[in-house]
Protein backbone atom coordinates (compact mmCIF):
# COMPACT_ATOMS: atom_id res chain seq x y z
CA UNK A 1 0.00 0.00 0.00
CA UNK A 2 1.84 3.63 -0.73
CA UNK A 3 2.25 5.94 1.77
CA UNK A 4 -0.76 8.67 1.83
CA UNK A 5 1.01 12.20 1.24
CA UNK A 6 0.04 15.40 3.14
CA UNK A 7 0.64 18.96 1.50
CA UNK A 8 1.21 21.21 4.74
CA UNK A 9 0.28 24.21 2.40
CA UNK A 10 -2.95 22.70 1.74
CA UNK A 11 -3.33 20.98 5.66
CA UNK A 12 -0.87 22.33 7.88
CA UNK A 13 -2.10 21.34 11.11
CA UNK A 14 -3.62 17.68 9.78
CA UNK A 15 -0.03 17.17 8.99
CA UNK A 16 1.47 17.91 12.20
CA UNK A 17 -1.71 15.67 14.23
CA UNK A 18 -1.05 12.73 11.35
CA UNK A 19 2.48 12.70 11.80
CA UNK A 20 2.33 12.70 15.39
CA UNK A 21 -0.30 9.83 15.33
CA UNK A 22 1.96 7.85 13.37
CA UNK A 23 5.05 8.77 15.32
CA UNK A 24 3.23 7.22 18.66
CA UNK A 25 2.37 4.22 16.89
CA UNK A 26 6.50 3.73 16.61
CA UNK A 27 6.31 4.05 13.34
CA UNK A 28 9.03 6.38 11.16
CA UNK A 29 7.31 9.40 8.89
CA UNK A 30 8.97 11.10 6.18
CA UNK A 31 9.38 14.81 6.78
CA UNK A 32 10.87 17.87 5.16
CA UNK A 33 13.67 19.53 6.40
CA UNK A 34 15.95 22.41 4.93
CA UNK A 35 18.44 20.12 4.43
CA UNK A 36 17.14 16.53 2.79
CA UNK A 37 13.82 14.97 3.47
CA UNK A 38 13.93 12.87 6.43
CA UNK A 39 13.03 9.69 7.58
CA UNK A 40 11.73 10.65 10.90
CA UNK A 41 11.34 8.05 14.32
CA UNK A 42 11.03 8.35 17.91
CA UNK A 43 14.68 8.52 19.42
CA UNK A 44 13.79 7.07 22.21
CA UNK A 45 11.47 3.78 20.85
CA UNK A 46 14.10 1.11 19.89
CA UNK A 47 10.79 -0.46 17.88
CA UNK A 48 10.32 2.99 16.06
CA UNK A 49 14.37 3.13 15.12
CA UNK A 50 14.61 -0.51 13.97
CA UNK A 51 11.91 0.51 11.55
CA UNK A 52 13.78 3.00 9.92
CA UNK A 53 16.94 0.81 9.82
CA UNK A 54 14.21 -1.87 8.32
CA UNK A 55 12.88 0.48 5.56
CA UNK A 56 16.25 2.21 4.50
CA UNK A 57 18.07 -1.21 4.40
CA UNK A 58 20.93 0.69 6.48
CA UNK A 59 23.31 -1.02 8.59
CA UNK A 60 23.13 -0.66 12.24
CA UNK A 61 26.51 0.69 12.50
CA UNK A 62 25.82 3.61 10.70
CA UNK A 63 24.40 6.17 13.68
CA UNK A 64 21.35 8.26 13.43
CA UNK A 65 21.20 11.93 14.14
CA UNK A 66 18.85 12.85 16.38
CA UNK A 67 16.79 16.13 16.20
CA UNK A 68 15.75 18.74 18.69
CA UNK A 69 13.37 21.32 18.66
CA UNK A 70 15.51 23.95 20.35
CA UNK A 71 18.26 24.19 22.86
CA UNK A 72 16.78 23.70 25.90
CA UNK A 73 15.97 19.94 24.65
CA UNK A 74 19.38 19.40 23.18
CA UNK A 75 21.08 19.98 27.01
CA UNK A 76 18.56 17.11 28.70
CA UNK A 77 20.16 14.49 26.01
CA UNK A 78 23.66 15.67 25.27
CA UNK A 79 26.81 17.45 26.99
CA UNK A 80 27.83 21.26 25.54
CA UNK A 81 31.88 22.36 25.67
CA UNK A 82 31.95 25.87 25.21
CA UNK A 83 33.11 25.46 21.23
CA UNK A 84 29.75 23.29 20.81
CA UNK A 85 27.72 25.80 22.59
CA UNK A 86 28.74 28.85 20.62
CA UNK A 87 28.41 26.88 17.34
CA UNK A 88 24.94 25.68 18.40
CA UNK A 89 24.12 29.33 19.53
CA UNK A 90 25.72 30.54 16.45
CA UNK A 91 24.44 28.17 13.64
CA UNK A 92 20.77 26.54 14.60
CA UNK A 93 18.91 26.38 13.75
CA UNK A 94 20.03 25.06 10.81
CA UNK A 95 22.29 22.65 8.71
CA UNK A 96 24.84 21.87 11.63
CA UNK A 97 24.97 18.28 13.50
CA UNK A 98 27.18 18.32 16.81
CA UNK A 99 28.48 15.20 17.91
CA UNK A 100 28.24 15.62 21.60
CA UNK A 101 29.00 13.42 24.82
CA UNK A 102 25.04 11.62 25.60
CA UNK A 103 23.84 11.68 28.66
CA UNK A 104 22.20 8.37 29.81
CA UNK A 105 19.45 9.68 31.19
CA UNK A 106 18.40 11.87 28.49
CA UNK A 107 16.51 8.51 26.81
CA UNK A 108 17.81 8.65 23.43
CA UNK A 109 17.90 4.69 22.59
CA UNK A 110 21.73 2.99 22.13
CA UNK A 111 19.91 2.17 18.50
CA UNK A 112 20.14 5.64 17.07
CA UNK A 113 23.25 6.45 18.73
CA UNK A 114 24.81 2.61 17.12
CA UNK A 115 26.21 1.98 20.52
CA UNK A 116 28.45 4.91 20.72
CA UNK A 117 28.72 6.93 24.06
CA UNK A 118 28.25 10.05 21.62
CA UNK A 119 25.01 11.26 20.02
CA UNK A 120 24.84 13.93 16.79
CA UNK A 121 22.12 16.58 17.60
CA UNK A 122 20.60 18.83 15.69
CA UNK A 123 17.96 21.46 15.50
CA UNK A 124 15.76 21.81 11.80
CA UNK A 125 14.27 24.64 10.67
CA UNK A 126 10.42 24.96 10.17
CA UNK A 127 8.07 22.11 10.06
CA UNK A 128 10.37 19.54 11.62
CA UNK A 129 11.27 22.12 14.39
CA UNK A 130 7.01 22.17 14.77
CA UNK A 131 6.43 18.37 14.81
CA UNK A 132 9.14 17.76 17.31
CA UNK A 133 8.04 20.44 19.93
CA UNK A 134 4.47 18.81 19.05
CA UNK A 135 5.31 15.15 19.61
CA UNK A 136 7.63 16.10 22.51
CA UNK A 137 10.47 13.93 21.86
CA UNK A 138 13.64 14.04 20.07
CA UNK A 139 13.28 12.58 16.42
CA UNK A 140 16.05 10.44 14.91
CA UNK A 141 16.09 10.88 11.19
CA UNK A 142 18.45 10.09 8.47
CA UNK A 143 17.83 10.74 4.97
CA UNK A 144 14.59 9.03 3.50
CA UNK A 145 16.32 7.14 1.27
CA UNK A 146 17.18 3.36 0.19
CA UNK A 147 20.44 3.38 1.80
CA UNK A 148 23.18 4.48 -0.26
CA UNK A 149 21.20 5.68 -2.71
CA UNK A 150 20.86 9.40 -3.62
CA UNK A 151 19.09 11.71 -1.20
CA UNK A 152 15.46 13.32 -1.42
CA UNK A 153 14.88 16.71 -1.23
CA UNK A 154 11.32 16.47 -2.48
CA UNK A 155 8.33 14.39 -1.41
CA UNK A 156 7.79 12.77 -4.72
CA UNK A 157 11.95 11.55 -4.82
CA UNK A 158 10.68 9.93 -1.77
CA UNK A 159 7.18 8.57 -2.48
CA UNK A 160 9.33 6.77 -5.56
CA UNK A 161 11.79 5.14 -3.36
CA UNK A 162 10.28 4.12 -0.15
CA UNK A 163 6.66 5.32 -0.62
CA UNK A 164 5.31 1.43 -0.89
CA UNK A 165 7.20 1.07 2.72
CA UNK A 166 5.46 3.81 4.47
CA UNK A 167 2.46 5.18 6.31
CA UNK A 168 3.08 8.44 5.67
CA UNK A 169 4.81 11.26 3.85
CA UNK A 170 4.76 14.96 4.48
CA UNK A 171 5.05 17.24 1.76
CA UNK A 172 6.73 20.55 2.13
CA UNK A 173 8.10 21.62 -1.50
CA UNK A 174 11.79 21.35 -2.35
CA UNK A 175 14.50 20.96 0.30
CA UNK A 176 16.25 24.19 -0.07
CA UNK A 177 19.79 23.91 1.32
CA UNK A 178 19.91 20.16 -0.22
CA UNK A 179 22.55 18.70 0.81
CA UNK A 180 22.71 16.61 4.31
CA UNK A 181 24.17 19.03 7.47
CA UNK A 182 27.51 19.50 8.11
CA UNK A 183 29.12 17.31 10.97
CA UNK A 184 31.67 18.58 13.11
CA UNK A 185 32.81 17.33 16.64
CA UNK A 186 34.64 19.57 19.07
CA UNK A 187 37.84 17.89 20.99
CA UNK A 188 40.15 19.37 23.49
CA UNK A 189 39.06 22.69 21.92
CA UNK A 190 39.27 21.45 18.60
CA UNK A 191 36.94 21.45 15.83
CA UNK A 192 36.95 18.09 13.87
CA UNK A 193 34.95 18.21 10.39
CA UNK A 194 33.67 14.96 10.02
CA UNK A 195 31.26 15.59 7.02
CA UNK A 196 30.99 18.57 5.41
CA UNK A 197 27.33 20.23 4.78
CA UNK A 198 25.29 23.26 4.84
CA UNK A 199 27.05 25.36 6.75
CA UNK A 200 30.63 25.76 5.35
CA UNK A 201 33.29 24.92 6.99
CA UNK A 202 34.79 28.39 6.42
CA UNK A 203 31.35 29.71 8.41
CA UNK A 204 32.74 28.17 11.37
CA UNK A 205 35.87 29.17 11.65
CA UNK A 206 35.18 32.39 11.07
CA UNK A 207 32.56 32.27 13.86
CA UNK A 208 34.81 30.57 16.01
CA UNK A 209 38.35 32.15 15.18
CA UNK A 210 39.53 28.27 15.26
CA UNK A 211 41.08 26.08 12.09
CA UNK A 212 38.42 23.31 10.91
CA UNK A 213 40.55 20.20 10.73
CA UNK A 214 39.70 18.03 7.83
CA UNK A 215 40.22 14.44 7.16
CA UNK A 216 43.21 13.03 6.07
CA UNK A 217 41.74 9.81 4.62
CA UNK A 218 38.76 7.61 4.76
CA UNK A 219 37.52 7.09 8.46
CA UNK A 220 38.57 3.77 10.42
CA UNK A 221 35.65 4.67 12.68
CA UNK A 222 32.31 5.18 11.89
CA UNK A 223 31.24 8.68 14.46
CA UNK A 224 28.61 10.10 12.20
CA UNK A 225 26.46 9.58 9.21
CA UNK A 226 28.03 10.23 5.34
CA UNK A 227 31.13 8.53 6.75
CA UNK A 228 30.86 5.63 4.51
CA UNK A 229 33.32 5.60 1.38
CA UNK A 230 30.22 4.92 -1.09
CA UNK A 231 26.86 6.75 -0.58
CA UNK A 232 24.54 8.84 -2.40
CA UNK A 233 25.10 6.39 -5.49
CA UNK A 234 22.61 6.26 -8.55
CA UNK A 235 22.44 3.52 -10.27
CA UNK A 236 24.59 4.76 -13.00
CA UNK A 237 28.23 5.11 -12.80
CA UNK A 238 29.77 8.35 -11.80
CA UNK A 239 32.41 10.25 -13.36
CA UNK A 240 34.53 13.18 -12.12
CA UNK A 241 36.11 16.12 -13.15
CA UNK A 242 35.08 15.79 -16.55
CA UNK A 243 36.27 17.95 -19.81
CA UNK A 244 34.51 16.09 -21.82
CA UNK A 245 31.30 14.13 -22.78
CA UNK A 246 31.84 10.55 -24.21
CA UNK A 247 29.04 8.36 -25.42
CA UNK A 248 26.13 7.08 -23.50
CA UNK A 249 26.80 9.87 -20.66
CA UNK A 250 24.50 12.25 -19.09
CA UNK A 251 26.31 15.68 -18.65
CA UNK A 252 25.92 17.29 -14.86
CA UNK A 253 27.53 20.52 -15.34
CA UNK A 254 28.31 24.30 -13.13
CA UNK A 255 28.05 27.66 -15.23
CA UNK A 256 26.93 26.96 -18.31
CA UNK A 257 30.64 26.08 -19.38
CA UNK A 258 31.23 24.73 -22.20
CA UNK A 259 32.11 21.09 -22.54
CA UNK A 260 33.34 19.01 -25.53
CA UNK A 261 31.63 16.90 -26.90
CA UNK A 262 28.05 17.27 -25.09
CA UNK A 263 26.45 17.72 -28.27
CA UNK A 264 26.43 14.15 -28.24
CA UNK A 265 25.23 13.89 -24.02
CA UNK A 266 22.18 11.90 -23.26
CA UNK A 267 21.04 14.58 -21.43
CA UNK A 268 22.19 18.06 -19.68
CA UNK A 269 21.88 19.56 -16.59
CA UNK A 270 23.34 22.39 -15.12
CA UNK A 271 23.54 22.77 -11.57
CA UNK A 272 23.91 26.91 -11.74
CA UNK A 273 24.31 28.52 -15.15
CA UNK A 274 25.30 31.75 -12.63
CA UNK A 275 27.76 29.48 -11.04
CA UNK A 276 26.15 29.86 -7.44
CA UNK A 277 27.56 27.01 -5.52
CA UNK A 278 24.09 27.55 -3.02
CA UNK A 279 22.23 27.19 -5.96
CA UNK A 280 24.08 24.29 -7.44
CA UNK A 281 23.54 22.53 -3.85
CA UNK A 282 20.51 22.80 -4.05
CA UNK A 283 20.08 21.09 -7.22
CA UNK A 284 22.84 18.36 -6.65
CA UNK A 285 20.62 15.11 -5.72
CA UNK A 286 17.61 16.09 -7.48
CA UNK A 287 19.64 16.48 -11.03
CA UNK A 288 21.63 13.32 -10.21
CA UNK A 289 17.89 11.36 -10.39
CA UNK A 290 16.89 13.03 -12.94
CA UNK A 291 20.27 12.13 -15.03
CA UNK A 292 19.75 8.88 -13.79
CA UNK A 293 16.75 8.36 -14.95
CA UNK A 294 17.54 9.20 -18.90
CA UNK A 295 19.18 5.83 -18.72
CA UNK A 296 22.97 7.10 -19.41
CA UNK A 297 25.64 4.30 -18.76
CA UNK A 298 27.29 7.12 -16.96
CA UNK A 299 26.95 10.66 -15.41
CA UNK A 300 30.28 12.82 -15.95
CA UNK A 301 30.08 15.69 -13.46
CA UNK A 302 32.51 18.75 -14.79
CA UNK A 303 34.87 20.43 -11.80
CA UNK A 304 33.34 21.97 -8.94
CA UNK A 305 35.18 24.73 -7.09
CA UNK A 306 36.44 23.29 -3.57
CA UNK A 307 35.52 26.14 -1.60
CA UNK A 308 32.05 27.24 0.42
CA UNK A 309 29.41 24.88 0.07
CA UNK A 310 31.59 23.44 -3.20
CA UNK A 311 33.41 21.34 -0.16
CA UNK A 312 29.87 19.54 0.65
CA UNK A 313 29.22 19.11 -2.96
CA UNK A 314 32.77 17.38 -3.92
CA UNK A 315 32.11 15.27 -0.78
CA UNK A 316 28.73 13.69 -2.02
CA UNK A 317 29.87 13.42 -6.15
CA UNK A 318 33.30 11.61 -4.50
CA UNK A 319 31.15 9.25 -2.69
CA UNK A 320 28.25 9.13 -5.57
CA UNK A 321 31.65 8.04 -7.52
CA UNK A 322 33.19 5.35 -5.57
CA UNK A 323 33.53 1.78 -6.24
CA UNK A 324 30.51 0.28 -4.81
CA UNK A 325 30.34 -3.08 -3.10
Amino acid sequence: MAADIIDITKDHEGALQRACAVLADGFPVAIPTETVYGLAADATNPAAITRIYETKGRPRFNPLICHMADLAMAERHATFDPVSRKLAETFWPGPLTLILPLKAEGGIHSLATAGLDTVGIRLPKGFAAELIRAFGKPLAAPSANTSGRISPTSARHVAEDLGDKLKLVIDGGAAPVGVESTIVRVEDGAIRLLRPGGVAAEEIEEATGLTVIRPEGPAAIIEAPGMLASHYAPNAGVRLNADHVEPGEALIRLGSRPVQGSEHAVAIFDLSPSGDLAQAAANLFDYLKRADATGAVRIAVTPIPDHGLGEAINDRLARAAAPRE
